[in-house]
């Protein structure tokens, strides 16, 4: 809403915010939401989910603030695992890991968890402003986005695979295909024919959470224990003690990393259905692309970390924003959030900004007030890394399959998804000694199932016309543009670091 006439209710009702039972509510929703997006598997959507029977005999500005501060610091918190053991917490903090594990790795973990949670905050308070300000600009644009422009900024997402494969960009291409070839496991998401399900594990698909553990988890549980196996040592360098102020100073010099990583994830928040993993990753390619030197992403950049996280948290806001003015989702969390708004009686549309002022403007102030806390605990969290790079090798391993087999069954409860991870886990592990990364593996499985079902619910509604349907209007023909730009720089910028490499040589 603009600052006019009703819109200085969210200062009006800033002080409901503060009374003592929605402020405990507020800190206690958190930190519980912190330590669970520090748990591999519980995403944001589950966390909130499984807090909404709770709210039932709460009051409805009350039961909001608390789901809304699940929602706000379960994203954040999905840096903490990635950053300390090298599995996101979510899919949302996939980005996060590339660079905030080897910065963890390095004796750093204090300093990429500061870069994280103060990124958070930066990008999560501009997307709860966007929110407030301009809700009815954003709803007009979200109502734009159909299957065909779901389309293109899934294509969009493809495009960048390349970028995220450790350095090679055939084998990111390789395993960015594989990926997209896991996602056509199952059953076809329209016609609900069964494709490539050869064992009867794999009849359900397989599941965006199982195979994030997995790639990611099992890898880092076999690489430890074989370090252990060898020298009996830890993987993380003697942990660097790291000012706050001196972490806060330098996230805001990061003008280009969080710039792109914030604005990125307000588009992609606005986007019904785009989600925060495809915030992130797009953020931290787009950095990666603008930096002077490229080649530091992957191996301790902070800017990769700050544009990820900047990014996811941004989301937060706009992605409300269908979801209150026009009852849409914006992410799959914001569709849980939908069922505890109904369940309160409030019905999306104006009337919520008018009849149910109160209660809307309370909600959307305390997103406002759960960034600074979610930022405060978390800064508090990042003094006790220390802990987790001082635990041994053997014990560290046994702890992350502990929660790599609880997060993945918690999701479906079934024991199908806790074997496809493991077989996936495993493999990942010797294409990883080939040189092959998880990541864009992970984008494709993700990609791949965004990509085909909206191209098949947009060959439905096109009919004959199908290349008119998927290349006419404006938003089509500015993501195809960006598309081309992609591939083509990509290309490019292969072509500049191989030129380099060659230069070093022959001067070598």
């Amino acid at each position: 809403m603009c600052l006019s006439g009703e819109d200085v209710e969210f200062i009006q009702f800033f002080g409901e915010v503060l009374t003592p039972i929605n402020l405990l509510i507020l800190i206690a929703g958190t930190i519980g939401g912190l330590i669970l997006g520090a748990t591999p598997g519980l995403s944001p959507t589950m966390a909130v989910a499984l807090l909404i029977p709770f709210t039932f005999q709460m009051e409805p500005a009350s039961s909001l603030i608390l789901l809304g501060a699940v929602y706000t610091s379960t994203v954040a918190g999905g840096a903490v695992s990635g950053i300390l053991v090298n599995i996101p917490g979510a899919p949302a903090n996939i980005a996060t890991v590339m660079d905030g594990h080897p910065l963890a790795q390095q004796g750093r973990a204090t300093e990429a968890l500061h870069y994280s949670f103060i990124s958070s905050l930066l990008g999560g308070l501009v997307g709860v402003f966007l929110l407030i300000f301009f809700t009815p600009a954003l709803a007009q644009l979200a109502l734009k986005f159909g299957p065909a422009e779901l389309f293109w900024i899934s294509i969009f997402g493809i495009t960048i695979i390349a970028s995220l494969g450790g350095g090679s960009v055939v084998k990111g291409l390789i395993a960015g295909g594989v990926g997209l070839w896991l996602s056509t496991i199952g059953y076809n998401p329209v016609l609900g024919e069964e494709r490539f399900a050869f064992s009867e594990h794999l009849a359900g698909g397989i599941h965006v959470i199982a195979a994030l553990i997995g790639l990611f988890a099992i890898p880092q549980v076999l690489t430890l224990l074989g370090e252990a196996k060898k020298t009996g040592e830890i993987t993380f360098a003697e942990l660097r003690n790291h000012s706050v102020v001196k972490s806060f100073l330098f996230t805001l010099s990061r003008v280009k990393a969080v710039t792109i990583g914030t604005v990125v994830g307000c588009i992609v928040g606005v986007i019904p259905g785009a989600g925060g993993q495809i915030a992130g990753l797009v953020a931290y390619d787009q950095t990666k692309k603008f930096s002077k030197d490229p080649s530091k992403f992957g191996k301790g950049e902070p800017d990769g970390v700050i544009a990820a996280e900047s990014a996811n948290n941004a989301m937060v806001g706009p992605s409300l924003v269908p979801l209150l003015t026009l009852g849409i989702p914006g992410s799959p969390t914001a569709a849980v959030l939908l069922g505890g708004l109904l369940i309160n009686g409030l019905f999306p549309g104006p009337d919520l900004f008018t009849v149910h002022g109160k209660v809307t403007w309370t909600f959307i102030d305390s997103l406002l007030l759960g960034q600074v806390f979610m930022m405060i605990f978390g800064l508090a969290i990042a003094r006790y890394s220390r802990f987790v790079t001082k635990i041994p090798n053997h014990i560290m391993a046994a702890s992350v399959v502990i929660l790599a087999i609880f997060g993945t069954y918690s999701v479906q409860n079934n024991i199908s998804d806790v074997i496809v991870m493991l077989v996936l886990g495993t493999l990942m592990y010797y294409a990883s000694r080939l040189g092959f990364s998880a990541a864009p593996l992970v984008l494709g499985l993700i990609l791949g199932q965004l990509t085909e079902t909206n191209f098949l619910q947009g060959q439905m509604i096109a009919g004959e016309d199908m290349i008119g349907y998927f290349t006419s209007g404006t938003i089509n023909q500015v993501v195809i543009g960006l598309c081309v730009l992609s591939i083509v720089y990509s290309i490019y910028n292969e072509r500049r670091q191989i030129s380099k490499r060659r230069a070093t040589a022959s001067e070598a």
